[in-house]
């Protein structure tokens, strides 16, 4: 299983929207590996397919031997064919998947057609490493909304720039190439109109590719919460060839000053000329008096997985943003780079608008995988509370592609 857990990681945020995946055949007494493989872009084969082919390319039979699978075999049609049909043709004797597979047009139907073809079946070996390499994808068939991470670049005492603005740079080379590998991985990278005007960003992925050089190099998509239509028609983000340009602005009303509606329409038409699709939504409902207000996060978050499936968005923002995710309680990850230095006073991770009356308030996180990257320390603190029904009608459920 660890060998398919290696292998599915080798393929992470490159299947999106499908999971990554990992499949390792082996013979019936365990002592070859006669396939392997993991899930190619949307639309290729799963890693089940690719293990097979690979058995067959090495001129080995599988009638009897055991695939570790890191999700269960899929059931369905979809662009390919169902991974559990395959498996039973091959005449294997025993499958075992680190997790079983929450999406509703799988969700045990591909263990239990194993199952009835007589194939053993064991759930559960490696479930935790499997959960972690497909976070967003599970949440999404879970909850339907995707896992949003906000990754931050601090000092030890919590600031992320001086109080200029300066912020370049806090962490260290290894840690910045480190955070390009989480881009990666993500559908979206999100940021705020105030990054756009303060660094002038491109927040593409650079200088990292998968272990696997026939995958093919892709870039996440941009999205800018921009309640105003400021983004710039010269700035680098544009520079940035494959990918999509999102721009979630505040939503047009009947009662709209003429002149401001009219010229917001102008700027619409400007962006979208140059690439940008733009997604308007409310104002949060406490603010809505105020066209200079703060958008509705949920609803914003709830316009992109409209527009596409999403797995995971990749947060680089300010205070700002950072605070109204917070609040709106979307941030699922903080993935953390703190830099062995003090600056004593700048600006900080998120700008929260009122203090809190008591600790109790305060969202409580977990820590998952401390480590040193390079000078500085990576930290991963998830949700502990990792339930999202309270909003799970606000988001459109996609089922996953195959």
């Amino acid at each position: 299983m660890q060998r398919s857990l290696a292998l599915a990681a080798r393929a992470v945020g490159f299947t999106n929207p499908n999971p990554a995946v990992g499949c390792v055949i082996v013979s019936a007494d365990g002592q070859r590996v006669l396939g392997e493989g993991h899930t190619q872009p949307v639309g290729g084969p799963h890693a089940e397919v690719m293990a097979l082919r690979d058995a067959a390319a090495q001129g080995h039979s599988v009638a009897g031997a055991t695939a570790y699978v890191t999700l269960e075999p899929c059931a369905h049609y979809g662009r390919t064919p169902p991974c559990c049909d395959a498996l039973v043709a091959a005449g294997l004797g025993r499958v075992v998947a680190a997790l079983a597979d929450p999406n509703p047009q799988v969700a045990g139907q591909g263990l239990a057609r194993l199952q009835a073809a007589g194939i053993a079946v064991e759930v559960g070996d490696g479930a935790e490493q499997a959960r972690q390499l497909n976070l967003g994808f599970l949440q999404r068939m879970e909850t339907g909304r995707p896992w949003l991470r906000a990754k931050v670049a601090a000092s030890i005492d919590g600031y992320t720039a001086l109080p200029d603005g300066q912020s370049q740079w806090i962490t260290s080379p290894a840690a910045r190439a480190d955070g390009q590998r989480w881009r990666a991985r993500a559908d979206v990278v999100l940021t705020g109109i105030g990054t756009v005007l303060a660094d002038d960003p491109q927040l593409n992925v650079r200088d990292w590719r998968s272990p696997d050089s026939a995958l093919p190099q892709r870039q996440p998509h941009l999205a800018i919460v921009d309640s105003q239509l400021r983004t710039p028609l010269h700035a680098r983000l544009w520079q940035v060839p494959g990918r999509q340009v999102w721009i979630v602005a505040q939503a047009l009303a009947d009662g709209d000053d003429a002149a401001w509606a009219q010229a917001q329409r102008n700027k619409q038409q400007a962006l979208e000329a140059q690439g940008a699709r733009v997604l308007r939504v409310a104002l949060t409902p406490s603010t809505a008096a105020s066209a200079a207000s703060g958008l509705d996060l949920h609803a914003a978050i709830g316009a992109l997985s409209a527009a596409m499936p999403l797995n995971e968005i990749h947060v680089e923002a300010g205070a700002s943003l950072n605070a109204g995710l917070l609040q709106a309680g979307l941030v699922d990850e903080w993935l953390l780079y703190v830099a062995p230095a003090m600056l004593g006073l700048g600006r900080g991770m998120a700008t929260l608008p009122q203090p809190l009356d008591s600790l109790a308030q305060a969202p409580r996180y977990r820590w998952l995988e401390p480590r040193l990257v390079g000078p500085d320390l990576c930290l991963r603190a998830l949700r502990q509370d990792m339930s999202h029904n309270d909003h799970h009608n606000d988001y459109h459920s996609d089922a996953a592609q195959s």
